[in-house]
């Protein structure tokens, strides 16, 4: 999923996302913080510049916009939305402003901007304002706010009995609630439907007549349902590391997140297989992993990051290694591999869930994935754990456990974007979060529009992997040249 912390930011500065299932960790590991906004929209309805509140990241500006909770009211309660954007460095080349729809959910496309613009090619960044937001609930932009001693709280996803799922549903219950009472009238209006249309105001604020966007991971649903809703509006539109948001059903989704997961766990150990440099080179790399999950499951694998505390299984495989494959950094992925092997077992203890982060009721507001039972939620697991052997308790079924109960205002459907021009669909062969198959659906999808790029290596963001990438998106954004179909981009050595 594109579920993204900080450290898997280390690579999108330098190549691009989401980070889908995301970002990659945010739900997990929390944001960073957004810089601060302080300049007010207009009185009429447009965006006031001012510099961002960061004097060690100069030249980005800020400024909010001021949208409806609930665009089927728009004349009731508003919010405010943190934008920024920093300028095209060639004024004279510029084309216009392009908009970033960021990954997560609970990525904040501020900082992205603010703090992060390297992400985006020099060559954007000349003729483009680079322009984005923190989406409704996330950053700055009304955050979603939940008591900390309640996340805390948070039930394994490890359900053993009838009893845990009820306990489960009750807890997610209490958790809405507080998160509502918390956060304001804005927890009911979180879906990426109300996202669309701020989208197309912050278009309109920016006057720009029709929209040029790159959305990564999860801004890739935001870019796909603008492109459904507003097809006349799009003059150019790049889907990297794509959801599909035409999977109709829970099983569906888990099997396909556990596929591509596991996938990008073989890409690991066919590379550790031929790389001399691999710290794991020479041994069985399944039976060393299979070893930590075993340690971890009796409570006995310490915790590098927090020395003399249980690392969970679901910690191990998600913060570990899931964490890596985003940045496809297998040689940090086998270093830390060994290391733990060769640490000293701790005495058997209980281990405790991270707790989920608060952006969580976005993913739940968009993806309808009911489990009827225990019964039910067990059968999910094991196909799961069929599909992705080593890799038990990926991230995605924590995220179903979490939406058990909630309601769905924007539940998935397949696309039917008639009229738009085309949009480029960008994609890694072996991407952790959003598999391939998801952008060869979408393209499809899409029809004549849906243009697919394939870059022929690993990771999660792929637009900035290379100059043959790099090249074609970068043409694609500034002049509409698409390239054509079938293109594919060879892997460059991470």
């Amino acid at each position: 999923m594109p579920f993204r912390g900080r450290s898997a930011l280390r690579r999108v500065a330098a190549r691009g996302t989401a980070l889908a299932a995301g970002a990659a960790m945010a739900v997990v590991t929390g944001l960073a913080a957004a810089p601060s906004v302080h300049a007010a929209p207009s009185a009429t309805g447009g965006l006031r510049w001012a510099p961002c509140d960061d004097p060690a990241e100069p030249g980005a500006e800020c400024a909010t916009l001021s949208v409806p909770v609930d665009w089927a009211r728009p004349d009731g309660p508003r919010l405010d939305l943190a934008v920024a954007r920093r300028k095209a460095t060639d004024p004279g080349a510029r084309v216009g402003s392009m908009v970033f729809g960021p990954g997560g959910p609970g990525d904040s496309g501020v900082d992205m901007v603010v703090r992060r613009i390297s992400r985006f090619s020099p060559e954007v960044r000349r003729r483009f304002d680079i322009v984005s937001f923190d989406p409704r609930g996330v950053g700055a932009s009304n955050p979603v706010t939940c008591s900390d001693d309640l996340l805390a709280e948070r039930p394994s996803p490890e359900l053993k009995s009838q009893a845990d799922f009820d306990a489960t549903m009750a807890y997610n219950r209490r958790l809405r609630a507080d998160c509502r009472a918390r956060t304001g009238p804005v927890f009911d209006h979180l879906d990426t439907a109300q996202t669309v249309r701020d989208l197309d105001a912050l278009r309109v604020a920016l006057g720009e007549r029709k929209l040029t966007f790159h959305g990564s991971s999860y801004g890739t649903l935001l870019g796909a349902q603008y492109a459904e809703t507003y097809p006349r509006h799009v003059r150019a539109m790049v889907l990297e590391s794509v959801m599909d948001h035409g999977v109709p059903t829970t099983r569906d989704f888990l099997q396909s997140e556990a596929a591509t997961a596991e996938d990008s766990f073989q890409e690991f150990v066919k590379w550790c297989d031929g790389a001399a440099g691999c710290a794991l080179h020479g041994r069985d790399v399944r039976a060393v992993w299979q070893g930590l999950l075993a340690r971890a499951g009796r409570g006995e694998l310490e915790d590098p990051a927090k020395p003399g505390t249980p690392l969970s299984t679901s910690d191990l495989v998600n913060k570990t290694a899931f964490r890596k494959f985003y940045d496809a950094d297998y040689a940090g992925l086998a270093t830390a591999i060994a290391g733990m092997d060769a640490s000293r077992p701790l005495p058997a203890s209980p281990t405790s869930t991270a707790p989920l982060h608060p952006a969580t009721p976005v993913f739940c507001s968009d993806w309808h994935l009911p489990v009827r039972d225990y019964e039910e939620y067990a059968s999910l697991v094991a196909v799961m754990n069929r599909t992705a052997p080593d890799l038990p308790y990926l991230l995605p079924v924590h995220m179903t456990a979490a939406c058990l109960g909630a309601p769905t205002a924007n539940p998935q459907h397949r696309l039917d974007a008639h009229g738009v021009p085309p949009i480029l669909v960008s994609n890694a062969l072996h991407d952790p979060a959003t598999g391939y198959p998801w952008a060869v659906s979408v393209a499809r999808q899409l029809g004549r529009s849906g243009v697919l790029l394939t870059y022929e290596g690993q990771g999660h963001g792929s637009v900035t992997s290379g100059p043959c990438m790099e090249d074609t998106v970068d043409r694609y954004l500034t002049d509409l040249a698409v390239p054509p179909r079938g293109t594919s981009c060879p892997a460059v050595p991470s």
